[in-house]
């Protein structure tokens, strides 16, 4: 019988990620219990959410865009775009009917989330599939599709009897959806969706955490990291190390949105729309400016080009928001531009 210990080595280095994740979910509940508006604050962070993970699949539309379409606005996009956007807040919104370790479920909610976008919608492919790049090659080939039902079953199964902290357990489950690519499309947006409701099972919190968003900051650590995980058989112990930090950065990131959205004089009621953009602003702001200090911490000879080529985003802006930390006191150089490093003056930052 296969386990969830079987698609990857264990790394001595999860122990203190898990502490420290443990140790900032406290800060969580505490940023909620002083939010104003708490169920504000997750719409915000749920709408981030599905922007991110469809703008992975290649979704052209802006986060205001995502936003209005949630919200009902008429919006000028792509009507194949717009129907992707209404589909994923839908199988977010229905996380609570899903179970994580439920073939059913797994197939309704691909339901929801490819309805009338593909032929298959809730099915398992009939069809062989390859991941290609850009310039044809093919980066990973699909299990056989006589095999996946079977296969989804196995992985099912081994999720839910592994003993493995709810942590590890669910990046191994994401990473194996990808690997066995069960569907014809939305594989990416399912196995990110089945990460989120198995650790919303284990701590109710997750349900509202921007996981998505920070890993479309960094798409490409994403792709690589699937990449490496099967690179010689299967092993998705570098995929796990991704995720971890991924899952690390977005509770500082939500943190940080309640905090700001809390002492910003963001009305607890009133316009809503306009409370969600100005709240969506915020998130992104912040979201970037935790992602610098984060990636700072675990490696502070980064230059500006590395930190934006990480986090996706320009120089400039990089450039932009490393000067108001100057400014503000919150980090110093120390050393030569070429080969000097970040100082972290204040510890408090996330």
């Amino acid at each position: 019988m296969n386990t969830i210990r079987s698609y990857y080595t264990e790394s001595p280095r999860w122990h203190e990620k898990i502490g420290g994740i443990h140790a900032l979910l406290e800060r969580v509940k505490m940023s909620e219990e002083q939010c104003g508006d708490v169920l504000r604050l997750r719409k915000i962070n749920r709408i981030m959410s599905v922007h991110a993970s469809t703008a992975i699949e290649g979704n052209t539309l802006t986060l205001e865009q995502v936003a209005a379409v949630i919200n009902g606005k008429p919006v000028l996009g792509p009507p194949k775009d717009i129907k992707e956007v209404q589909n994923a807040w839908r199988a977010y919104n229905e996380l609570d009917n899903y179970n994580p370790w439920d073939v059913t479920s797994l197939l309704n909610a691909h339901a929801s989330m490819t309805d009338r976008l593909i032929g298959e919608s809730g099915q398992f492919r009939t069809v062989e599939v390859a991941v290609v790049r850009s310039d044809g090659a093919v980066m990973h080939s699909g299990s056989p599709a006589t095999e996946v039902p079977g296969l989804v079953r196995r992985l099912l199964r081994a999720g839910e009897t592994s003993e493995a902290h709810p942590l590890i357990n669910s990046s191994a489950v994401h990473y194996m959806i990808e690997h066995i690519h069960p569907f014809r499309d939305g594989n990416g947006r399912i196995g990110r969706l089945w990460q989120t409701l198995i650790l919303a099972r284990w701590n109710p919190l997750f349900a509202w955490m921007p996981v998505e968003t920070l890993v479309h900051h960094n798409q490409a650590g994403y792709y690589k990291a699937l990449q490496e995980s099967h690179a010689d058989g299967v092993d998705c112990r570098p995929f796990i190390d991704f995720m971890l930090s991924v899952i690390e950065n977005s509770l500082y990131k939500y943190v940080d949105i309640a905090t700001v959205q809390s002492g910003s004089g963001i009305p607890a009621r009133g316009s809503t729309n306009a409370t969600e953009n100005v709240g969506i602003n915020v998130g992104i702001n912040v979201g970037i400016k935790a992602d610098i200090i984060a990636h700072l911490k675990r490696d502070s000879s980064l230059s500006a080009s590395r930190l934006a080529a990480l986090l996706g985003i320009t120089s400039r802006t990089v450039e932009r928001h490393l000067k108001s930390f100057q400014d503000q006191g919150i980090i110093k150089r120390v050393g030569s531009r070429k080969t000097g490093r970040w100082e972290i003056a204040n510890q408090d930052q996330p």
